[in-house]
């Protein structure tokens, strides 16, 4: 199998690219990553140094792939961050190029716009590409609580707020949506719950909340749930793969007490959870 992934990529730590491809490859992928920027860590440091890239170049990377004639074997494409219009228009001309080449290919958009608590982190611009063009494109995406509701337009305060709110985002385009993290009324407070729709049904997984606070654990999710469901294509056995390796990873980052996640430490996760959790249907 192999996987296009276009997003950001940080030297030290695991954000975006730095985030996904490890789990990608130790699950026996083959990963093509293009980085749409390359910083010597993630900014919530306060403090990096490198270089963001542009459409122009990202297109250039893929022309470089296309001319060694293998898009027909790409079986899908994984984009997260998109840090200006130019990027995500070039991305989406990727999904468009793969497509032409294997009409079996699948996009999993992760549509990174904010977060509950701290509100719309990314450039001007970027939440209104991501709902109108990105999405819409998407097969497969991978929101977060605030970016499920700011794609449906709508609060989420309970699990029917969140029911309505995915099939608000499947009228978009996508077929596949997972939520990857939920706090809703009904949850738990020692707990998170994770949410997965395709065309047969929604389940929920609920695992233990650990209480800690990483990035590039979205972006590992979002990776693990595509390539599960690209393997089955079936959203309630990519959801119990992935919530399981996530929690995992997380687990053993918070008992390491580190502030980057333990990818490397913690990869056996990936292919052998050590904790597994029931999926629900609702």
């Amino acid at each position: 199998m192999n996987i296009l992934s276009i997003q950001s990529h940080v030297a030290f730590g695991h954000v975006g690219n730095a985030a996904a491809v490890f789990p990608l490859q130790r699950l026996g992928v083959e990963v093509w990553p293009i980085h749409t920027v390359q910083f010597s860590n993630h900014t919530g440091y306060g403090a990096w140094k490198g270089r963001v890239f542009d459409g122009p170049a990202i297109e250039e990377v893929l022309e470089g792939i296309a001319d060694r004639g293998v898009l027909r074997t790409c079986d899908g494409v994984l984009s997260g961050y998109m840090g200006s219009a130019d990027i995500g228009t070039a991305i989406l001309g990727a999904v468009v190029r793969v497509k032409q080449a294997n009409a079996q290919a699948l996009y999993c958009c992760d549509p990174v716009i904010g977060d509950v608590g701290r509100g719309v982190f990314v450039r001007p611009g970027i939440p209104e590409f991501m709902r109108d063009q990105a999405v819409p494109a998407a097969d497969v995406v991978t929101p977060n609580q605030f970016e499920l509701g700011f794609l449906a337009g709508r609060e989420i305060a309970t699990l029917a707020d969140a029911k309505a709110a995915v099939a608000a985002v499947h009228e978009l385009g996508p077929k596949v949506v997972l939520v990857t993290s939920l706090d809703t009324a009904e949850t738990p407070a020692d707990a998170v719950d994770l949410l997965a729709s395709d065309g047969d049904g929604t389940w929920r997984v609920r695992t233990p909340k650990l209480g800690i606070s990483v990035n590039g654990a979205g972006d590992a999710i979002a990776a693990l749930f595509f390539v599960h469901y690209l393997k089955t294509r079936r959203a309630a056995e990519a959801l119990a793969e992935a919530a399981a390796s996530i929690h995992g990873l997380l687990r053993r980052t918070a008992e390491a007490g580190s502030r980057e996640i333990l990818l490397v430490a913690a990869q056996e996760e990936f292919v052998s959870p050590s904790q597994r959790f029931a999926v629900e249907k609702l």
